[in-house]
């Protein structure tokens, strides 16, 4: 690594300097200038050619400056320290952008299509929009379609992050990476295979990271008009001095001014900072992608949270269990895991997980789209949706049980209604603390969610989130994202292949790093490697005291920025004394810089969560 050479050859240069070998340092000094500077003089002359100045080509100009008055060992300093800052940003954000075409893997190679009657299998990008696909149990949807012959369950988490899998049947519209989880489907295609729903997802989060990576950095906005005041100084410094004295003494203090209005401790300011606030907070299980990613974090002031896996366990699970007379809770888990337990839709594998014993059923019949049925110590068992069971007099509690966001199962025994199980995704434990202390510090927080709007809403109200946005697509949250940062810097919160445009057009994505998708993942700024939400607040706060630091470090150089010149054009200060200023201000930024390492681990308390009692539902 270039940068890491340069430093090398500096700091061998400097005991060589020390031990009295001068033509050995001078050599080492000069080979770590000319290294250090080849990772930033390059672009800052095709920037300036184009018209675009930053704080690169002031590092260039105070580099030779010192050089010219010939202090190498200065310039090489100058040369290694923002080589280094500029090979950690580098890094940080080719990292993030790795891993994106992941999300293709959802597309199976190949489909099978009807061809006169006949199952024929094709290459999945060969598929074009009108061909009649046979998607068999178990298989991914290779494009978008429209369901024409069959029923089943089709699970679109990936898609729309619907934590449920959605019963369809003829006419229902289903997207390509959608997996059929029971009956046989025909479905026609609605897009082509090299053009569809996931593809689509593809382009936007590549387009959203391109946009984002065109943002200049506060040390670039700086430089801006620091660049051209300093240029335009030091040239008027030597040419008026000139003609009103001697030439040779104004030059030299044109080029001292040069080299006294140099960045140095901003090179390194900046990066120290960012280098120990995202360091030491790795340590608590958040992962900084860049600097740039930390600068826009500290700014956040409003959140917006995908629901399913991470709001909720992603785990759907027995919330409810209603009764008829005659019946008790245990008997009907009972009853309804007995014929469940052969059943491969997830609803059916959290009535099975909760039930007290599962006792074997025999004669099982599982009709996609119309339940499960069979025979347990003789009598008949039947488990199915309440829009082909009747509920009878459990009716209005299971509509209750619906408007409170579960998926209800009603079950029978000998066709009678003996019972009707809720079923959920439930809230992380933490999350209603979490929600009011970031609420607390002032934090506007946004539910964005694929789930149906009397799910999003129930689990919102859960939640203590009242902005609850649902039945979103993809490319729907990342134009909600969008149309939300024009008021405010905005943070978005996933898991799933489905958040990842939106993360990407946030001004900072968080990725649930511990069971978040890769896509998710590689498009987010920031990843958490646990699932701990309570890692937020904290995370948060830790961003904003590391941006306090990066901005006390700032001023301090902007002030060196402003005192050093006008001393060095009176002629108050020589060459020798702006040098030690420099390092001296230079090792202060350094230490201050290094306070960004300190972490204040402050869990929030869940208390009555943790404890919580099931919901009350009548009858």
């Amino acid at each position: 690594m270039v940068p890491v050479a340069s430093g090398i050859s500096f700091l061998t240069g400097l005991l060589s300097h020390w031990v009295g070998a001068e033509t050995v340092a001078l050599v080492l000094f000069w080979t770590s200038l000319l290294l250090g500077a080849s990772t930033f003089v390059p672009g800052a002359i095709r920037r300036l050619v184009k018209g675009k100045l930053g704080i690169s080509l002031l590092m260039t100009m105070s580099a030779m400056g010192a050089v010219i008055l010939g202090y190498v060992e200065e310039a090489a300093a100058l040369a290694f320290l923002y080589s280094i800052a500029e090979a950690l940003e580098d890094k940080a954000m080719d990292k993030a952008r790795n891993g994106l075409r992941a999300l293709l893997k959802l597309v199976p190679e190949s489909a099978t299509v009807l061809v006169d009657g006949k199952a024929v299998s094709v290459p999945g990008q060969d598929l074009s929009p009108g061909q009649l696909m046979l998607v068999k149990p178990g298989e991914r949807l290779a494009t978008d379609g429209i369901v024409r012959r069959g029923h089943s369950a089709v699970d679109t988490s990936a898609i729309t992050g619907e934590s449920i899998p959605l019963e369809i049947g003829p006419g229902a519209e289903v997207s390509a990476g959608a997996i059929n989880t029971t009956g046989v489907l025909e479905v026609e295609a609605a897009a082509p295979g090299t053009d569809n729903s996931l593809t689509t997802i593809v382009s936007l989060v590549e387009q959203a990271q391109s946009e984002k990576g065109e943002r200049a950095r506060l040390a670039d906005r700086i430089a801006r008009p620091l660049v051209p005041g300093v240029l335009i100084l030091a040239a008027l410094v030597a040419v008026i001095g000139s003609l009103f004295g001697d030439p040779e003494l104004w030059i030299t203090r044109a080029l001292v001014v040069l080299v006294a209005a140099s960045p140095c401790s901003m090179a390194i300011a900046v990066p120290i900072t960012l280098v120990s606030t995202i360091g030491s907070a790795s340590k608590f299980g958040v992962i900084i992608k860049s600097g740039a990613t930390l600068e826009r974090f500290g700014t956040v002031s409003q959140l917006a949270v995908d629901k399913t896996g991470t709001l909720t366990r992603n785990r759907p699970s027995v919330t409810q269990v209603l009764v008829t007379e005659g019946s008790s809770r245990e008997q009907v888990l009972s009853w309804a895991a007995a014929v469940e337990q052969h059943s491969t839709h997830p609803l059916a594998a959290a009535i099975a997980q909760e039930a007290p014993d599962v006792p074997a059923a025999d004669d099982i019949i599982e009709e996609a789209g119309e339940g499960i049925r069979g025979t347990l110590d003789g009598a008949e068992i039947s488990v199915g949706s309440p829009r082909r069971f009747d509920a009878g007099e459990l009716a209005s509690d299971v509509r209750r049980l619906e408007e409170l966001g579960m998926t209800a199962v009603i079950v029978h025994r000998n066709g009678a209604v003996v019972g009707a199980i809720g079923v959920r995704d439930e809230l992380r434990p933490e999350v209603p603390e979490v929600v009011r202390t970031l609420s607390a510090r002032g934090t506007r927080i946004t539910m964005l969610t694929g789930d149906n709007k009397r799910t999003a809403q129930a689990l919102g109200h859960l939640a203590g989130i009242t902005d609850v946005r649902s039945e979103l697509r993809p490319e729907d949250k990342a134009a909600v994202i969008r149309d939300m940062s024009q008021t405010r810097p905005i943070a978005m919160i996933g898991d799933g292949i489905n958040d990842a445009p939106a993360l990407a057009a946030a001004d900072v994505g968080i990725a649930m790093g511990a069971t978040g998708s890769d896509a998710a993942i590689e498009s987010a700024d920031i990843a958490f490697t646990g699932q701990d939400l309570r890692l937020i607040p904290q995370a948060v706060d830790h961003a904003r005291r590391g941006r306090r630091i990066m901005n006390q470090n700032i001023v301090l150089s902007l002030l060196i920025i402003a005192v050093l010149p006008p001393l060095a054009i009176t002629g108050v200060l020589g060459l020798a004394t702006v040098v030690l200023i420099h390092e001296v201000a230079e090792v202060f930024v350094i230490l201050n810089g290094l306070r960004a390492a300190r972490t204040e681990t402050r869990p929030v308390t869940v208390d009555a969560v943790e404890s919580r009692e099931p919901l009350s539902v009548g009858g």
